[in-house]
């Protein structure tokens, strides 16, 4: 018998399902479809041990669905454009196309030997042409129904890169690559108008059985539908053109404990009068450089600046408050200009303490309470408070009670009206740098803004730029810039602006469903593939991805490229958890650390014997080099060996900690399956016909547990049965024939997590065909249940002995077996029982 050799089988199987071609897709009315799909990943040139796990559970499902007769989809791409083929290029002097398409080639040999089922003829990059110009297609449509527009908008402006920086790159107020303070800067932007769509993608959240709660929780946060006041403050003496400052909030309740108005440094107002003051302009430009984000406002120093200026408030004209410029207020969330309630709000506590303005409790916790407040008073919305100052007098009410009255009061006393808003702003889609999807527009001297014709589609990237000089090389390029207008002909420029990459990945999972059509989708093949009816990725992309995803299908609907239906294109959703290492670091001369990989360190120890500081493990990460090669793993124990592991080792919704041990575990385990494999392969012994049905009924009830298993996510609870099957086996006496139909259905069994193995010990047990293919095995009911039972007998509630019986014997005949034992014998000593209460297949209680 031959040892387990990976290297010698894996190869041979992938050969053999390639040369099969059992994972091309194609549509196929006669079977019921299933489209699986994992989160596509970004070419950044390694795998890492949690590429292997997310794209091993989809394989898992996907392997799992074609043996149970669906047409399975399990498309694989890449997220290609973006930043670091940018950075890379400036760093080598390279270009972003060549550094990007040598990863993707280096990751696609790193995950093939992985063993996926992937449909690899519908592998595109977001970076081909044949791509981002359908995207061009579509982005055209959307300008035309009105879903994309442009306006000018306060941005994250890098100085020194001179682009526009997502929030996400922005760290401490500076650019996450150049390390220059970030600026706030207007500039004109490409819009997609997903905030008028905010209801209804709120209202869908409620149809997304399969998604996570805290996935729909996250969105429906983010959506922030709110319901609240609009009014306006009448400003005394203001600049020309400025008599009033509009606010909306959500806490109408709180108006009589406003101590102050606050607007953006974006605000109108505050432009107009930094006109004639120079030290509020000076002011307004350091604003400018903090972040922009709520979050990064929040941890910032609260600053403010008086402009001298008075409101009225809305309630009592002869009551006036100062109106302050105040650097923790966004132009882009409400209408720029807020009032603050320091009694009631931390961050308006904190500002009215700065700046010594009044704190002035609108309600407090009891009557007898100290209303001068050392802190802000927020209890929830539900909690009755005893409101001292409101439109409803001394009164005890809930927050919701109290804004509803108050809404009332002002609408039926003309203050202000009542509105519903959303937290969720249109998506600025312009980025001023060179990969990424060009925006398909000229600007025309005569005409102005004008859509590119379709046949001109695709607007091309152009091959020879440089990244010698800070900026967009597309802005400086002698040629690609200039173009005719579409509509008149002369000389016009083109945008050089290009798509943000969340647009990319915001419709690639409709692509594959037809990637080499010659427009954005194909109907029919759309109408049959879409939705997605299982993805598979990371919380992280639980907010933006997902959400731009949900709008960019209903988009694409609207636009005649795919049918209502898709408008929600995820009918399940399973985020992972992440794969974890230790952090090995030792300390340079100046006491920052120096990481080291873990294939560096034994015992403890670098080669040289300098001992390391352990970190507890965190997610493998490129920088702190706690990263493990799935490559070397697939040569030391074999792709089945990674796949196993990263499955068993814990809830798949849960954090995995690779180690060296777990890895050499499930490897031996796995030598173990082919040694018994091989063992039954060559014997002909004889068996008993109840060892042989002990073994059968042991393999229905494998059957149906990892089957459970893998149909509901609980992979390790799948694999943990497999284990404990594995040792039935090997122990059972049953005949040849028994064993050999048992271990060709653990190869069955075990084909979704270790398809290479599987391949191999359904061969030598001589099943058919490829197990990738064959009918996946279904438990009889009658099989899993057993002849006999075991019932345990109290005594006056004590478990005294237990009894065997026949499953499905009379309640009378249970009960005069447990009398007969000798327990009970002695127990009653000779004397009737005074009751006997049977539970069938449960227990038996005898009281004397």
């Amino acid at each position: 018998m031959s040892r387990y050799s990976p290297a010698e089988i894996e190869a041979n199987w992938r050969k053999a399902w390639d040369e099969a071609g059992i994972f091309r897709a194609g549509n196929d009315p006669a079977k019921p479809k299933y489209y699986v799909l994992e989160m596509f990943p970004y070419p950044s040139g390694r795998i890492h041990m949690g590429h292997v796990r997310n794209y091993t559970m989809g394989d898992v499902i996907a392997r799992h669905k074609l043996a149970t007769g669906h047409n399975v989809l399990h498309p694989m791409g890449w997220d290609a454009f973006g930043m670091p083929a940018e950075n890379a290029a400036m760093a080598s002097g390279g270009h972003p196309k060549d550094w990007t398409y040598q990863n993707i080639a280096d990751m696609r040999a790193q995950m093939k030997p992985l063993g996926l089922s992937i449909d690899w003829s519908r592998e595109f990059a977001t970076c081909d042409p044949e791509y981002y110009g359908q995207q061009q297609a579509l982005f055209l449509d959307m300008l035309e129904a009105g879903l994309v527009y442009r306006k000018n908008a306060v941005v994250n402006w890098d100085p020194v890169d001179m682009t526009v920086l997502a929030n996400e790159q922005v760290e401490n107020g500076r650019g996450w690559r150049s390390g220059a303070e970030v600026e706030r800067r207007e500039l004109t932007q490409w819009f997609f108008a997903i905030s008028d769509m905010a209801e209804e993608l709120l209202e869908a959240l409620d149809t997304l059985d399969d998604w996570p709660a805290k996935v729909r929780l996250m969105q429906e946060n983010w959506i922030g539908k709110s319901r609240g006041l609009q009014f306006a403050f009448g400003l005394n003496e203001g600049p020309d053109g400025f008599d009033r400052i509009e606010v909306y909030t959500t806490r109408p309740d709180t108006l009589m404990g406003a101590s102050f108005v606050g607007i953006s440094p974006d605000h109108p107002l505050a432009k107009q009068l930094e006109k004639d003051d120079a030290e509020l302009a000076a002011f307004n430009a350091e604003c400018r450089k903090g972040g922009t984000t709520e979050e990064a406002l929040e941890k910032a120093e609260k600053r403010g600046y008086n402009t001298g200026l008075t409101v009225r408030h809305p309630f009592d004209t002869a009551w006036e408050l100062p109106v302050y410029v105040a650097n923790f207020i966004l132009m882009d969330y409400g209408t720029g200009a807020i009032f603050g309630v320091p009694a009631h709000d931390q961050r308006d506590f904190d500002f009215a303490t700065k700046y010594a303005l009044p704190i002035i409790p609108a309600f407090l916790p009891s009557e007898d309470a100290d209303p001068q407040l050392n802190a802000p008073y927020v209890p929830p919305k539900t909690e009755p408070v005893h409101y001292v100052s409101t439109i409803a007098g001394d009164t005890w009410q809930t927050g919701a009670e109290a804004i509803e009255a108050t809404i009332a009061f002002c609408e039926q006393n003309g203050v202000g009206q009542g509105v519903t808003k959303y937290r969720l702003r249109d998506w600025g889609l312009s980025r001023q740098r060179y990969w990424g999807c060009p925006i398909p527009v000229v600007h025309c001297d005569a005409c102005g803004v004008v859509p590119e014709k379709k046949e001109n589609l695709p607007i091309r990237l152009p091959d020879d730029v440089t990244f010698d000089v800070p900026g967009n090389p597309l802005d400086r390029h002698p040629t690609w810039r200039n173009a005719p207008c579409p509509k008149c002909g002369a000389d016009a420029r083109r945008e050089t602006d290009t798509m943000d990459t969340f647009v990319d990945s915001s419709w690639y999972f409709i692509r594959f469903t037809a990637p080499h059509a010659d427009t954005p989708t194909d109907i029919a093949a759309a109408e049959y593939w879409m939705n997605v009816d299982q993805y598979i990725g990371g919380v992280e992309h639980a907010i933006l991805h997902l959400l731009y995803s949900r709008f960019f299908a209903r988009a694409i609907h609207i636009t005649g490229h795919l049918p209502k239906s898709a408008s929600e294109p995820f009918n399940a959703l399973f985020t992972q958890g992440m794969v974890t290492h230790e952090i090995y670091q030792t300390r340079d001369e100046n006491g920052r650390p120096v990481y080291h990989l873990p294939e560096d360190v034994q015992d403890g120890k670098l080669a040289d014997g300098t001992p390391v500081q352990i970190v507890p493990s965190a997610k493998m990460s490129k920088s702190k080099k706690n990263v493990v090669d799935p490559i070397g793993i697939i040569d030391a124990y074999g792709a089945d060996t990674a796949r196993w592991f990263v499955l068993s080792d814990s809830p798949p919704e849960r954090d995995v900690e690779w180690t060296a041990a777990g890895a050499e575990a499930a490897f031996k385990h796995l030598s173990r399956v082919w040694r018994i494999a091989s063992e039954i392969a060559a014997s002909d012994a004889p068996g008993t016909s109840e060892a042989d049905e002990a073994l059968l009924r042991e393999m229905h009830k494998a059957i149906h547990d990892v089957t459970g298993g893998v149909e509901s996510f609980g992979f390790n609870a799948a694999i943990a049965r497999l284990y404990a099957f594995t040792g039935v086996l090997a122990k059972s006496e049953a005949g040849a024939q028994a064993k050999r139909a048992a271990a060709r259905t653990l190869a069955q069994l075990m084909a979704p997590m270790t398809p290479h193995l599987a391949e191999e010990m359904w061969q030598m047990l001589g099943g058919e065909g490829l197990v990738a293919v064959a009918p996946w095995p279904v438990a009889d009911p009658a099989m899993m249940q057993d002849d006999t039972i075991t019932l345990p007998v109290q005594i006056n509630g004590k478990r005294r002995t237990e009894i065997q019986v026949p499953q499905e014997m009379a309640k009378d005949e249970v009960e005069k077996i447990a009398l007969a034992t000798d327990a009970v014998q002695r127990a009653l000593e000779g004397a009737q029982p005074k009751k006997v209460i049977v539970v069938p297949g449960r227990i038996v209680n005898v009281v004397i």
